[in-house]
């Protein structure tokens, strides 16, 4: 099956390019905060950031409606805050606060919003899979008319839950987009050592699932993709995998120090092919904003950061009651 090709990108208007900047930014600079903070010890546990990879869910936030349903892994802080969810809520969590979305006990990895339609923030490797597809289900059987993007990585890719939730989801005409996060290493081991398959996508053709490969750096195509893959669902054709290749800047959690890839490597694609600085060369080149209009997003951006990252230092531990809240529905 030959690589497919990414939609046409359609003419973008200065307000939405620009809040594509203002969203990608955001999740850039709480990420880099987040990280200060972890340094310090004030968040504990895992911590996995998102530097990098913007462009995908910002794109795809873009193509997703009211009531879309979204699941993740780990790596979720970015899907959080381009969702719709308060950047201090998010953080609080992150410190282990009672002002934080699970009142400070799910920290990094298991924090929601039902109200944003946001489902985790899951540890534990592709178990997100299954759970979208039973949300996607839930829709299906409510006729809501409702789409759930189920994200997952490369590494999550070669697990069996995936290939069964493929399945059952072909089987259903389930609407639900399978987005594949390929930013090149599941931990520490490369795409290329992992798998011999040349692409992740192509694999959901055994069991009858369309899909397609998408530039996961440019947050048009992401977004001409997305609003394919949604069609797709929403009409009733069942799911659809959209594999984006993207890029982590960091280690895979703050605990890597990622010595199985050179300096070089890294700098490379964030001089070349970094989402947010390519959004900020369409706004400048086609003069729909100036150096200082970017620097000015640049510290409404960083202020917003620093109120969250105040807040949850503000916001008191949960007392000890809350060990025994919430355990069962």
């Amino acid at each position: 099956m030959p690589a497919a090709k990414s939609p046409k990108k359609p003419n973008t208007s200065k307000e939405e390019l620009l809040k594509y900047y203002r969203e990608m930014l955001l999740i850039r600079r709480f990420e880099e905060k987040a990280g200060q903070l972890y340094g310090m010890g004030l968040i504990g546990g895992f911590c996995h950031l998102y530097i990098g990879q913007e462009a995908v869910v910002v794109g795809l936030e873009a193509a997703a409606s009211e009531g879309d349903k979204r699941v993740t892994s780990y790596r979720d802080h970015g899907h959080m805050l381009a969702c719709g969810m308060d950047p201090k809520g998010v953080m609080a969590e992150l410190t282990g606060r009672e002002g934080g979305y699970s009142k400070g006990k799910g920290g990094s990895m298991h924090m929601f919003s039902t109200e944003k339609h946001f489902y985790g923030g899951h540890g534990i490797v592709g178990a997100q899979v299954p759970i979208g597809a039973g949300l996607a289900f839930a829709d299906r059987y409510l006729e809501t008319g409702g789409v759930t993007f189920t994200y997952f990585g490369d590494g999550a890719a070669n697990q069996g839950q995936v290939y069964e939730t493929y399945n059952m989801a072909e089987l259903w005409d389930l609407p639900v987009v399978f987005v594949i996060e390929n930013n090149q290493y599941a931990m520490g081991t490369s795409v290329q050592r992992s798998t011999k398959s040349p692409s992740l996508w192509e694999r959901g053709a055994a069991y009858g699932i369309e899909g397609e490969e998408v530039d996961g750096m440019d947050v048009l195509a992401v977004k001409a993709a997305g609003e394919k893959a949604v069609k797709h669902c929403r009409a009733g054709k069942g799911p659809y995998i959209l594999e984006m290749k993207t890029y982590r800047y960091r280690g895979h959690s703050m605990s890597d120090p990622a010595k199985y890839r050179t300096r070089e490597e890294v700098q490379k694609i964030r001089e070349e092919r970094d989402a947010i600085e390519h959004v900020r060369e369409l706004l400048l080149q086609g003069k729909h904003a100036g150096e200082d209009e970017l620097k000015a997003i640049d510290k409404e951006t960083k202020d917003i950061v620093n109120a969250a990252a105040e807040f949850a230092r503000e916001s008191p531990e949960p007392s000890l009651d809350e060990l025994w809240t919430e355990i069962y529905a």
